[in-house]
């Protein structure tokens, strides 16, 4: 009889963010108890976030080294099934690795790792370890969003000529200190990006999930705007892809007034499409010979994919909690199949993503500190020799 799987947690103490997103996505499905974790390097703030979560003093640990310990001490039938890690970027590398060493799957925020080397690292350990690592982008499981991939596939664009992916927010104008924002302007902590990193992977990766199109080359300009920080919180990347199209990334942090804006936008010689996170539960498509056409997440025209993604009748709007909740049910799936001895079929972002997005920073990193007009992107297949 399939059972609830059991989530341990590394990260999202008082005052999180992400942290609590993930808790409350993963308890939508119903299938998953959070039953153990680390919450807080400091025992206190530890004892308070786990009390809160109902989790019994002895399944809060002081360490991720512990919970790993602790946890594989346990009889198989009550050691949790696997970890989420919504840590700072700087400990998504070595607590990922320590998990699956410890025979835990993962699921993980993004992005995957602080550079390429240990994204490369960190595939070696998956591939060793024949565990299952789910890296968190949930804008892919919008329903909406699957609705735009299964329309470029059908050849309803054509060929892509052009991809403008847009996410621009303002809370970071202004220095601003606290938990959320602290960690991510220290570079130690968050890696050499912040505005790109932070956002920048998502229109990175959402452009390859629904166009399956690869980056050639790069030019990026990329700004510090607000005194004293030392890592970007505003950026444009210029982009040249596989089949000939151009692309534009433009994220910002301090685009004042600003909200989670996020954007895609993808015009082939045939058609065009449009969508937006603000308004998820619709697609627009666009034709140079008919008027404009907007699909509704649910309803007639929506795909087949798009529909099983969505767990409400059209009309009772869905968002951002529920496409969390899309990874975490796949992922979970594929868990259950793995207990029975099944090979996973589910889909959900992963390593491969990772290390995609972690070319995609070095890259425009590396272009944005030399005086090239363009720098190749490495094809992710090339670094498998990289070990």
């Amino acid at each position: 009889m399939k059972r609830k799987l059991r989530m341990g947690m590394v990260g999202g103490g008082p005052g999180a963010f992400i942290g609590d997103v993930h808790r409350r996505a993963a308890r939508i499905n119903g299938d998953i108890d959070l039953v153990a974790g680390v919450f807080s390097s400091n025992w206190e703030r530890n004892r308070e976030k786990a009390s809160e979560l109902f989790i019994p003093e002895n399944r809060c640990y002081r360490s991720w080294q512990e919970l790993f310990e602790g946890e594989s001490a346990l009889p198989e039938d009550e050691r949790m099934d696997f970890v989420s890690i919504v840590t700072p970027n700087a400990l998504h590398f070595p607590v990922s690795d320590a998990a699956l060493a410890a025979d835990f799957h993962v699921m993980c925020e993004k992005p995957m790792t602080m550079n390429v080397s240990e994204a490369l690292r960190l595939r070696d350990r998956v591939e060793s370890s024949g565990k299952l690592f789910g890296l968190m982008h949930n804008y892919s499981a919008y329903p909406m969003v699957r609705q735009m991939r299964q329309m470029v596939r059908d050849g309803l664009l054509g060929d892509i000529l052009k991809v403008s992916a847009e996410y621009i927010l303002g809370w970071l104008s202004k220095p601003y200190f606290n938990k959320q924002s602290t960690w991510r302007v220290d570079p130690k902590l968050s890696g050499g990006s912040l505005c790109m990193a932070d956002v920048g992977t998502h229109a990175q990766h959402l452009i390859h999930f629904v166009t399956g199109m690869e980056m050639t080359e790069l030019n990026a300009d990329l700004t510090c705007f607000v005194e004293g920080r030392e890592i970007d919180d505003d950026g444009v990347v210029l982009v040249h892809y596989d089949n000939g199209a151009r692309g534009i990334i433009s994220c910002s942090l301090v685009s004042t007034g600003e909200e989670n804006n996020f954007s895609l936008r993808i015009y082939g010689n045939e058609g065009g499409l449009e969508w937006h996170q603000q308004s998820p539960e619709e697609l627009i498509y666009m034709t140079n010979d008919q008027p404009k056409r907007v699909i509704r997440r649910n309803w007639a025209g929506a795909c087949q994919e798009s529909r099983d993604l969505s767990r409400l009748p059209a009309g009772h709007p869905e968002g951002f909690l529920e496409a969390f909740a899309n990874v975490y049910r796949a992922f979970a799936d594929a868990i259950h199949d793995t207990i029975k001895g099944n090979v996973p079929t589910q889909e959900y972002p992963g390593v491969q993503d990772g290390i995609s997005e972690m070319v995609f920073l070095e890259t425009l990193l590396k272009n944005a500190a030399s005086k090239e007009k363009w720098t190749a992107v490495p094809k992710v297949e090339d670094l498998r020799e990289c070990k």
